[in-house]
């Protein structure tokens, strides 16, 4: 290779690693002068590149958006992170599975051969737990739109198709569409979902994107709301355990087990596990429900002494009956 190609490839990805560069510093890493550097610029330009300068003390270059996509360069771990992460693009439920595999064969075509033999054996399969119906896909349009919305913190309207067919009020009049500020998107077991402060019910509440219909124009403009407890791990997974005041489970218990502790450990996902002896623990576990978390300590197969609360044990009486006449 030319030893000016060269030089260019070397300074364009410079120019990728990080916003601004000085020009004397780009002129250290590449060992030549200021003024070539001002000469490679220009070459990259011509290319299609949108390198601005910059003035001050430190002037230099900076990579900037373009209306077009420009060739990019990666280094051989980029390349290779880029290739598994369009492979597990078929898990995301964003609806872009085939633009994916088409990325991945451009990407992979101008490869070099000694990264193209990587990726070839780098094969991965994405598997899903099995469920009772497939995940929803959510259209790519939807995901964009509702993004830029939480971005530019506009009030966004949009019809919500509910899980059984909506019908219409005595007058004919369908449900007004939803007036929210959106503050978060986020994934969830397979499923996209908009965190928002609902402008007409006056509360926090959490949205399917595969329901969202957006609506244009966004509303006005909001200043963000303090989200309950800060963290919006906690928050949404406070919603989906059933808690609306806490990240936490709304009903929790302690028992002991007749079980190893390293036994039950593999088996407990959230809970606290505590030994007592070689083959005796203690457990501390949530569920959204008293009946629930009942059921889930059952499925450990061991006697069960139940520590508190009543809540609890009034759970474990139930479900014997339960089971005892179903058993009969």
């Amino acid at each position: 290779m030319p030893k000016t190609s060269a030089r260019l490839l070397a300074l364009l990805s410079l120019l990728q690693a990080r916003r601004d560069w000085p020009g004397a510093l780009l002129a250290e890493r590449l060992e030549v002068s200021s003024r070539t550097v001002r000469r490679d610029v220009d070459r990259l330009r011509e290319l299609g590149y949108p390198i601005v300068a910059f003035k001050g003390p430190d002037g230099g270059y900076r990579l900037d958006a373009g209306t077009e996509l420009p060739p990019l360069l990666f280094d051989d771990e980029q390349a290779v992170a880029l290739a598994v992460a369009l492979q597990m693009a078929t898990t995301t439920g964003a609806g872009i599975e085939e633009a994916a595999a088409r990325a991945l064969s451009t990407v992979r075509q101008v490869m070099p051969a000694r990264l193209r033999g990587r990726i070839d054996t780098l094969q991965v399969t994405a598997v899903e737990p099995p469920a009772t119906r497939p995940d929803p896909q959510v259209d790519s349009s939807v995901l964009v739109a509702v993004s830029a919305a939480v971005h530019a913190r506009e009030v966004l309207r949009f019809d919500y198709t509910p899980a059984a067919p909506p019908e219409a009020d005595d007058d004919g009049v369908r449900t007004p569409p939803r007036r929210v500020q959106p503050h978060h998107l986020i994934t969830w077991g397979g499923r996209w979902y908009l965190v928002a402060w609902d402008l007409d019910r006056e509360d926090w509440r959490t949205f399917r994107a595969d329901r969202i219909i957006p609506r244009t124009p966004n509303g006005p403009r909001f200043t963000p709301r303090e989200l309950p407890g800060g963290d919006v791990a906690a928050f949404v997974a406070g919603r989906f355990r059933g808690s609306h005041d806490s990240g936490d489970w709304p009903c929790r218990g302690e028992v002991i087990l007749d079980l190893p502790a390293a036994v039950v450990s593999r088996h407990t996902r959230d809970g606290v596990v505590e030994e007592l002896g070689p083959n005796r623990c203690r457990l501390l576990l949530g569920s959204w429900s008293w009946p629930g978390l009942a059921a889930g300590i059952g499925k450990f197969d061991a006697d069960i002494e139940v520590v508190g609360p009543a809540e609890l044990k009034d759970a474990f009486a139930r479900l014997a009956r339960r089971y005892a006449k179903a058993a009969g």
